[in-house]
C-alpha cells in the first residue's frame, strides 16, 4: 500500500539508526538504496545511519507541516519493509510555499510504500490535526504508559556483572560515601546458577533476600535479568514444568523448538498464548522465584527472541506456536508479550497488588508502552553513537514508548572491540543521559569498570553535580509522566511538537524538549566547550544553571559548555518544580520541601504543574493525588489545586522561590489561610532574579505570594 502526506517531513519507524526525519529509500536524492525494515533482531554493534531491522519495531508513521499533524498505522507485525520518497505534489493539499524545492514552486509529499510479508491488511489513520490530537488518537488505539513507580525515574547502576555480593555491597557503599545518588541496582546473567532463570549462584549470591532487604533499608531497589530462553535441563522446575504442560513454541514438524542461547541448548515459551503468559507471572510469585522480595524488578533482554544458531540470529519463521500459526505471523509481537508478562508477574506477586512493575524490555512492538520502559540495545562507548541516541530516543517517543534511554557511557567498551570511555566520552554521556527518561549507566563485563568514580575525584564531582540536577528535576518528571498517563503526548519531545509552525525545529534532532518547559541541548562532539542552541518561540528562555535571561531572535545562541555543562534552559511562562536538597536516593526525598521556580514571560506571566502521590501503588487513581496548578499573574504567584484529595496529604512545604525575568518589588507578601506575613526576600539586578526564602506553606495548600510594586 502507498500512502501520500503533504509534508517532506515524516517520522517514526522505531527503531532504526537514521534520522529523525526518516530519510529517502527510493526516487531523487535518496539516501538509502534499502527499505527501512520492521524485524525485531538481536543486533550487536548496531549500524549507525542505517534502515536496518533492530530490536524494535514500531508500524508507525508521524506526518508533520504547520498547518497539520497526521499518523499512520501499520498494524501488521510480521515482517515489514517500508520505502519512502518525496517528490513535487500536482496540487497544493494545504502546503505552504515553504515546502517547495527550488526547482518548483508546488509542495513537496512524502510517499511511503508499506510491505508487509504476510498477515491481514489494516490500517488506521490518525487525523490529528495537531501533535497533541495525534498523540491521544494513537494512544486509543495503543495504550499510554502508566505513570512509573518514583524510584525507576532516578539513576540505575548496571553491569555485566556484578560478581558477588560482596562486589553489590561495594558499589552501593561507595555510593552512599560519596553522596552520590542512585536509586537501582542491576544483576545481569552471572547471578543465576548456570543461567537458569529465576535461580541464584547459590556460591556468588547465598543470601539474596537479606541483600535486597539491606539495600532497601537505605531506599535502593535491584533489578536481575530474566530472559525468554530456557535451559533445556530435566532439573531445572522452570523448563521441566513448562515441558510437561506443552508451553514451548514448536518446529513445523511438531517437535520443542530447540535453540543456542546463554545458557546452551534452550526452549523458547509461547508468550502469544494467554495460559503461557498467565503460567509465566506466576513465575515471579515469592514462592517460586525464591530469594526475590518486593523490592525485586525485573530485566528481559534477548526478546526478540535471540537464537545464536537461528537466521539472523533469531528464530525459523516456520516455527509455530501453541495455535499453530507459524512464527512469521507474530515475531515482531514477542518481546512486547514476555514484557507484559512480566509486568503482570510482578503486580500479581503482591496479594494486595499495589505495587506498580517496573520492567525493562530490549524488544518492543506497538503498545508495549503499556507494560513498562525500552533501552537501545547494544550501544558502542563512542562519541556517534552518543549522538544517534538522541534520534533515536525522540523517534520511541514519538511511536508512544516514552519510558526509554540509551546505556550511559555506551554497553560495548572493549567488549565490542572498542576502548572504554575516557572521563569526556563518559561526562558528556551522563550529561546527556541525566535529561532523558530512563537514565542507566551499564557496561560489557570486558570493559574495564566505570562506575561514576571509577574516572578520579575530578570527574566524580561533576558527575554528581548532574546526578544531582537529575533528581532535582524528579518532581517535574514524575509530572511530566502523568501527563503522558493523561494525555498521550512523550516527555521527551521534538521541539515541532510545541512550535509546530516554527519550521526551524522540524529538522531538529539534536536538542529536545522535556514537557514543554525545558529544552536540552547536550554536547555530543569531543573537545567541544560550547553549543549552538535554537530557542524557539517568541519568548524569552532562562538558563537552568544561572538564571542568565536569552530572548529569541529567529536565530542560534552560543553559551559556554564546559564539561560538566549541560545547556538546559527554560522556557519564559512556566513555573518548574525543584526540590533542591541533595539526598541519596528518591527515597530519601518524600518529605523535602520544594522550590519554585518561576520564569516569566515578556507580559510577566507564568504557569506550572505539580503532580503528588505515594510515588507508587494504585490509590491514585482511586483519586488520591494532588494536582496543583501555579500562576504568575498581575504580580501575584498563586496555588491552586486542579485536583484535590483527603486520602493524600502530602507534609511537603514550599521552601524557595526564584522569580527570573521579574522587576524588583517593594516587599513580598504571603497570603495564607486569611493571614498576610511579609517574607524576606534578595534580589539580583544583574540576573533578574528574586529569590523568596521560606514562605514555609503547604505545597497541597492555596495560598497566594504577592510582589507589592
Amino acid at each position: 500500500m502507498d500512502l501520500s502526506f503533504p509534508s517532506p517531513f515524516l517520522f517514526g519507524l522505531a527503531e532504526h539508526t537514521g534520522p529523525l526525519n526518516l530519510a529517502s529509500t527510493t526516487g531523487d536524492n535518496a539516501k538509502y538504496a534499502e527499505p527501512y525494515r520492521l524485524w525485531t533482531l538481536d543486533v550487536y554493534d548496531y549500524e549507525l545511519d542505517s534502515p536496518m531491522a533492530l530490536y524494535g519495531g514500531v508500524p508507525l508513521l508521524l506526518s508533520h507541516a504547520p498547518n497539520r499533524t497526521t499518523g499512520c498505522l501499520w498494524f501488521n507485525p510480521s515482517e515489514a519493509f517500508v520505502d519512502i520518497s518525496r517528490h513535487q505534489s500536482a496540487r497544493n493539499d494545504g502546503g505552504s510555499s515553504w515546502f517547495s524545492s527550488s526547482s518548483s514552486s508546488s509542495p513537496m509529499s512524502t510517499s511511503a510504500y508499506w510491505m508487509s510479508e504476510s498477515g491481514v491488511m489494516d490500517v488506521m489513520l490518525l487525523p490529528g490535526p495537531s501533535p497533541a490530537r495525534v498523540f491521544a488518537q494513537y494512544a486509543s488505539l495503543t495504550g499510554v504508559t502508566p505513570l512509573p513507580p518514583l524510584f525507576s525515574l532516578g539513576y540505575h547502576q548496571c553491569r555485566w556483572n556484578y560478581n558477588d555480593e560482596t562486589d553489590v555491597r561495594y558499589v552501593h557503599g561507595q555510593f552512599e560515601q560519596l553522596d552520590f545518588p542512585y536509586d537501582v541496582l542491576w544483576l545481569d546473567i552471572e547471578h543465576t546458577d548456570g543461567k537458569r532463570y529465576f535461580t541464584w549462584d547459590k556460591f556468588k549470591f547465598p543470601s539474596p533476600e537479606d541483600l535486597q532487604e539491606e539495600l532497601a533499608s537505605q531506599g535502593r531497589k535491584m533489578v536481575t535479568i530474566v530472559d525468554p530462553h530456557i535451559k533445556k535441563d530435566a532439573g531445572y522446575p522452570v523448563y521441566q514444568e513448562a515441558h510437561e504442560k506443552g508451553l514451548f513454541i514448536h518446529t513445523k514438524d511438531g517437535k520443542e523448538f530447540d535453540g543456542w542461547c546463554w545458557p546452551g541448548a534452550s526452549a523458547y515459551l509461547d508468550f502469544t498464548s494467554a495460559e503461557v503468559r498467565e503460567w509465566w507471572a506466576e513465575r515471579f510469585g515469592y514462592d517460586k522465584y525464591v530469594g526475590s522480595t518486593p523490592n525485586l524488578y525485573t530485566w528481559n533482554d534477548m526478546n526478540e527472541p535471540s537464537v545464536f544458531n537461528g537466521p539472523e540470529v533469531s528464530m525459523q519463521k516456520d516455527a509455530k506456536s501453541l495455535a499453530g500459526i507459524e512464527h512469521r505471523e507474530w515475531h515482531n509481537l514477542y518481546g512486547m508479550y514476555m514484557q507484559r508478562a512480566t509486568a503482570e508477574g510482578l503486580l500479581k506477586r503482591n496479594k494486595e497488588q499495589d505495587k506498580r512493575p517496573f520492567v525493562l524490555s530490549r524488544a518492543f512492538y506497538a503498545g508495549s508502552q503499556r507494560w513498562g520502559a525500552i533501552w537501545t540495545g547494544d550501544n558502542a562507548c563512542k562519541w556517534d553513537h552518543l549522538v544517534a541516541s538522541v534520534p533515536m530516543l525522540l523517534a520511541l517517543g514519538l511511536c508512544g514508548i516514552t519510558f526509554s534511554g540509551a546505556d550511559v557511557g555506551g554497553f560495548l567498551g572493549k567488549g565490542g572491540g572498542y576502548g572504554d570511555p575516557d572521563h569526556e566520552l563518559f561526562t558528556r554521556w551522563y550529561e546527556t543521559g541525566a535529561y532523558t527518561p530512563f537514565f542507566r549507566g551499564h557496561a560489557h563485563h570486558d570493559s574495564a569498570r566505570r562506575e561514576p568514580w571509577t574516572f578520579g575525584d575530578e570527574t566524580t564531582a561533576r558527575l554528581r553535580e548532574i546526578a544531582k540536577e537529575r533528581y532535582q528535576l524528579l518532581a517535574y518528571w514524575y509530572t511530566t509522566f502523568h501527563v503522558a498517563e493523561t494525555t498521550g503526548t512523550p516527555t521527551m519531545v521534538p521541539l515541532w511538537v510545541h512550535y509546530p509552525t516554527d519550521v526551524r525545529t522540524f529538522d531538529a534532532e539534536d536538542q529536545w524538549l522535556i514537557g514543554k518547559d525545558l529544552l536540552v541541548h547536550p554536547v555530543t562532539a569531543q573537545g567541544t566547550v560550547s553549543a549552538e542552541v535554537y530557542l524557539p518561540g517568541t519568548e524569552p528562555w532562562f538558563g537552568v544553571r544561572d538564571g542568565v535571561r536569552y530572548t529569541p531572535d529567529g536565530g542560534t545562541v552560543s553559551v559556554a559548555a564546559p564539561l560538566g555543562t549541560i545547556p538546559v534552559f527554560q522556557r519564559g511562562g512556566s513555573i518548574v518544580p525543584r526540590q533542591m536538597r541533595l539526598r541519596r536516593s528518591s527515597a530519601a526525598m518524600v518529605k523535602d520541601p520544594y522550590t519554585l521556580v518561576v520564569a516569566a514571560d515578556s507580559s510577566m506571566r507564568a504557569s506550572g504543574l505539580l503532580y503528588m502521590d505515594a510515588g507508587d501503588g494504585y490509590d491514585y487513581m482511586k483519586g488520591a493525588y494532588q494536582l496543583r496548578q501555579f500562576t504568575l499573574a498581575d504580580g501575584r504567584i498563586s496555588n491552586v489545586g486542579l485536583h484535590t484529595s483527603d486520602e493524600f496529604l502530602p507534609p511537603n512545604t514550599l521552601e524557595r522561590l526564584e522569580l527570573l525575568g521579574v522587576p524588583m518589588p517593594s516587599r513580598v507578601e504571603l497570603q495564607y489561610k486569611g493571614q498576610t506575613t511579609s517574607l524576606d526576600f534578595a534580589w539580583s539586578e544583574e540576573r533578574g532574579r528574586i529569590v523568596v526564602r521560606k514562605p514555609a506553606v503547604p505545597m497541597a495548600a492555596e495560598w497566594t505570594v504577592a510582589l507589592v510594586p
